[in-house]
């Protein structure tokens, strides 16, 4: 650098013309270097989304990963450039790489987010638009970022989760498979026929657009609870239908339940009374 400024300083009106065609061979391969440089890197960030989305990768990653690769690319053809006319960049990339250091070292927690984020990006535990569990937040996939993953909950809160946080908890992901069981618990008393009762739900399965022909659904005794008996209903559906069906199966088993005397009982207490006559 040091040795540019000076040769700057020889320059003066009589020479000019002179100083000017020595220097335009290396001027030529500055701008030479600048604009193909600047228009590979862009092609190579051009060329690594494509091949994100051949990998299936998350959308959310490939405005990020284009950026940090042109940025990176271009700053190596800008050092390349600049040593063309004689400027030395070693002191620059030395301080630069000790700031880095530094840098790393204050910010380890974000580094640490912005890790976690890579990872759920190319292991794909989840993408956006799937309806997930992450300890005891539920919710739909609305983006995913290199920080943090937002969710949108059934009644519309926005929820913002650390990455970090998604990689150290347990997941369930609802929607990761193309079906989905629904398991589905009614109550009934002891006084119905348990016969009729699975009859009556078995048909309301049967009439149910919602749900899948196969696997085969299953209707049977649960459970013998204190105020009646539990009858367990597992049907599976199109994950994508979980909740519709969820709905439309509780109105429609309360509606048959009605239409055919089956009763569902209220919690009740047997109370038994022991009168001791006095002596």
């Amino acid at each position: 650098m040091d040795a540019l400024i000076n040769n700057i300083k020889q320059w003066t009106f009589e020479n000019f013309p002179e100083k000017l065609a020595a220097a335009m061979p290396k001027l030529i391969s500055f701008i030479l270097v600048m604009v193909i440089g600047f228009w590979l890197a862009k092609l190579a960030g051009d060329i690594i989304v494509k091949i994100l989305e051949s990998k299936n990768v998350d959308k959310s990653m490939y405005r990020f990963v284009k950026r940090s690769t042109v940025i990176f690319l271009r700053i190596i053809v800008s050092v390349i450039a600049l040593e063309q006319i004689g400027v030395h960049v070693n002191a620059f990339i030395t301080a630069l790489g000790a700031a880095g250091i530094t840098a790393g070292l204050g910010l380890q927690n974000s580094i640490s987010q912005l890790a976690s984020g890579v990872q759920i990006l190319f292991n794909k535990p989840f993408k956006s638009g799937d309806f997930v569990e992450i300890g005891n937040v539920k919710g739909k996939v609305r983006e995913i970022r290199f920080m943090y993953t937002t969710l949108v909950t059934n009644d519309n809160k926005l929820i913002v989760v650390p990455n970090q946080t998604i990689t150290t908890s347990t997941l369930v992901n609802y929607t990761a498979r193309d079906k989905i069981r629904l398991d589905l618990t009614y109550t009934v008393s002891y006084d119905d026929d348990i016969e009729k009762v699975k009859k009556v739900l078995a048909k309301v399965v049967e009439n149910e657009p919602l749900l899948l022909k196969e696997p085969e659904y299953t209707v049977g005794v649960y459970n013998h609870g204190s105020s009646g008996v539990d009858i367990a209903c597992f049907v599976w559906c199109k994950s994508e239908d979980y909740w519709p069906a969820f709905f439309s199966m509780q109105e429609k088993v309360k509606k048959a339940f009605d239409k055919n005397g089956i009763h569902i009982p209220y919690d009740q207490l047997d109370v038994h009374m022991i009168n001791k006559e006095s002596d």
